[in-house]
Parts: structure tokens; C-alpha cells; sequence
């Protein structure tokens, strides 16, 4: 029977979701929290998180889950912002007593979720790429930071003979961090930021902005929105104003690109995931994926992808660990990794992972094409005092 994202929205404010129920481990489950925008502006990409979340926890509960106790996932609307992220993160801390989170967020809501799970001592593996340098001893991340991810884009731009950019983000912790680091790096190198402009997150008309775009003297584009609806509403109203300019997206995952189709067409991306990557791994995962959910399959990306990890790399810390405790699963989170899509990820480098990360074009078709790769990219300095 297929599963839609629908019959999901219908059933997670209550049950949660049980995966792997076809076999029967002793003991009660270890739950995965995760609180995720179903709703607002990450619900573009929600759909694919989940599934990547439910694809994990079947092949582990399968080979007989962790320390002999199946995993299940308990799943809470953050309405991809600081309010919701509060309701959900308090429900499955204090409600539902989970014995981690596990999530990709918008910024806000990481920030505003943060202190709960401080408050409550649960592990919390953010699996979203994000602007940096958020530091507590419970929060582990396995996406990518502005060290790994901007300087390509500028450099590809900077070779072609771009020197005058303009910067676009959504106005929240995400958009201005990304770009705090895209201009420093391009001045830096050399080049000159002509513009700089902000949009509230749950706005969607950029018409003025594109208007001062156009008389700028620009001569690339680099946009930082969060990576749902701003971004789709931004690409759109520049493809329909005609802007032309070389753009890099520091936000637009895969699946995204896929429903813009040629809207999307020649954006320049870096990314830590790609469909493309050629590894026994990756292709194991997308037809796992395929087998799972068939027609009803969301496009794995840059999103969802580091949350199907970090569920493999949370289950790799309990064992190491010999328990859900919280004090022994931090320790040991530093210790382990997980080969999977992406390659070998490790939190190691301040809770935070060195990562392979691929310069690509997107395609007509929503495919990304790339250009270049860069292994094992290290994340700078994001928490030194860990």
C-alpha cells in the first residue's frame, strides 16, 4: 500500500511512527525524537526527512536493532519556526521522554529547541547544513558549515572573472550567517559586495530586492534563504524577471530543484550529498529507497540524507557506548562513524564532521551535474571550547 505524505501528517500528533515492526526485539524501544517542519517553510523538504529517518530505523530494527531494543521515531510539527520548535522540542523531551533528538531545522527553531534539550540532558544530532558555530556539550552536527560550502561557489565565480556580487538571504540566524562569511571570504579574495538585502522569512514577494539586483552592476548572485518556500519564490521571481547573472544557491537541495525543473536550470551548488555520487554505498541507499517507497519517494538530498547517518551514527554511539545513557552516548558520539551515502562521517572535529563536499550545476531536469569535488573538507574552528 503506498504511504502518503498526507496519511503522515494525519497520524504523527499522536501514535509516532513504529518502523521494523516485523521483528520483535526484548525490551522496550529507544525513541528517536524528531521535531521537523511540517508545516511553513521547511515543508518543501520535510517529506524527504522523514523518509530518510524511516529507511534507517527499518534496516536497524531488521538487523535487530540497537543493544537488542528496536527503534521507533516519535515525529512532532515544528511549524519550521521558534514557537512551534519550543511546543514540539518541550512535548518530546518532557511528554514522550525520548532518548535523543535526531533533526533537520531551520535555524530559529534548532536555537529556540536547544535549551530543552539542554534542560532535559538528551543527546541532539542536528542533521542540517547551517550557518555555525552553535556550541553546546549535547548538540552533535553532521551537515555542513559556511567553511565547507561557500568557498567554492565564490572561487568557481571569482575564475570565470566575477568580481562585483550580490548577496540575498532570508532574514533569520541561517540566511545572515551564511552571508556574513560569503562577504567577508569574497572581500578577502578581492572582490566587492554591491549589494546585500534581506527578506522576512515568511515573506514571498522579492520585487524589490531584484529591482536593485538589476541595477547593481552585479555580476554574480549568491542567495542564503531558508531552503523551502523562500527559496522556491526566489527562483521563480528571478527566472521571471529575466535575471541572468551566474547565481550560486547556498541553500536549494535536490529535491527542490527537481519540482523547478528548468527554473532551476544552471545554479551552481555545494553540496556534501548529491544522487550522483558514485559509491556501492549510495547506490545501495537509493534503491533501498526506491524498494521502500516507490512512487511516493521524495528526492534524497543535502537534507535528508545526513538524517538517514546520523540515525545509523546514533546507534553506533549507544553500542559503543553500552547504553542510552545520556553522559556515555556523548562521549562515545565523537568516537564513531558511519559510512553510508555521503562516505565515512565522523563528528569529530568539535562536534562537528569533516566532509567530502561536491561542486555541481543544476540541470533542466533538476539533476545536478558535477563540476568538482573536495574531500574531506574540515570545518574550521565551530566550538573550541568543547
Amino acid at each position: 500500500m503506498k504511504r502518503t505524505f498526507a496519511a503522515l501528517l494525519a497520524t504523527v500528533g499522536t501514535a509516532g511512527l513504529l518502523a521494523g515492526a516485523a521483528l520483535a526485539q526484548e525490551g522496550e524501544p529507544i525513541v528517536i525524537g524528531i521535531p521537523v517542519g511540517l508545516s511553513g517553510a521547511n515543508s518543501v523538504v520535510a517529506p524527504s526527512v522523514v523518509q530518510s529517518a524511516e529507511l534507517a530505523v527499518e534496516e536497524i530494527n531488521a538487523q535487530g536493532g540497537v543493544l537488542g531494543r528496536p527503534l521507533e521515531l516519535k515525529i512532532a510539527d515544528d511549524a519550521s519556526g521558534a514557537a512551534g520548535a519550543q511546543a514540539a522540542f518541550d512535548s518530546l523531551v518532557f511528554d514522550s521522554k525520548v532518548d535523543a533528538i535526531i533533526t533537520m531545522e531551520v535555524s530559529s527553531a534548532r536555537n529556540a529547541g536547544l535549551p530543552i534539550v539542554e534542560e532535559g540532558n538528551v543527546p541532539y544530532i542536528y542533521s542540517s547544513f547551517y550557518e555555525g558555530r552553535s556550541c553546546s556539550p549535547n548538540l552533535f552536527v553532521n551537515g555542513w558549515v559556511p567553511e565547507q560550502q561557500v568557498p567554492p561557489v565564490v572561487d568557481q565565480f571569482m575564475a570565470a572573472g566575477a568580481k562585483k556580487f550580490f548577496l540575498v538571504g532570508s532574514d533569520y540566524a541561517f540566511g545572515r550567517g551564511m552571508l556574513e562569511f560569503t562577504r567577508k571570504y569574497v572581500t578577502d579574495n578581492g572582490g566587492e559586495i554591491v549589494g546585500e538585502e534581506y527578506l522576512p522569512l515568511e515573506s514571498s514577494d522579492w520585487t524589490a530586492i531584484i529591482s536593485n539586483l538589476r541595477a547593481s552592476g552585479a555580476e554574480a548572485l549568491i542567495s542564503s534563504t531558508s531552503g523551502g518556500a523562500p527559496n522556491v519564490t526566489l527562483i521563480k521571481q528571478l527566472r521571471a524577471a529575466g535575471i541572468d547573472l551566474p547565481y550560486g544557491n547556498l541553500a536549494v537541495d535536490e529535491g527542490t530543484a527537481a519540482t523547478l525543473g528548468a527554473d532551476s536550470a544552471g545554479i551552481i551548488i555545494s553540496a556534501s550529498y548529491v544522487t550522483g555520487i558514485d559509491s556501492a554505498e549510495n547506490k545501495t541507499f537509493l534503491e533501498a529507497m526506491q524498494a521502500k517507497f516507490g512512487a511516493d519517494l521524495r528526492t534524497p538530498n543535502d537534507l535528508s540524507v545526513p538524517q538517514y547517518e546520523a540515525i545509523w551514527l546514533y546507534k553506533a554511539a549507544v553500542e559503543k557506548a553500552g547504553s542510552t545513557e545520556t553522559a556515555a552516548v556523548l562521549a562515545a558520539l565523537p568516537e564513531v562513524s558511519f559510512t553510508g551515502p555521503r562516505g565515512t562521517i565522523a563528528m569529530s572535529k568539535q562536534h562537528h564532521a569533516p566532509m567530502t563536499m561536491y561542486l555541481g550545476e543544476i540541470q533542466a531536469d533538476g539533476s545536478v551535474k558535477v563540476v568538482s569535488s573536495f574531500k574531506d573538507v574540515d570545518p574550521g574552528e565551530q566550538c573550541p571550547d568543547l
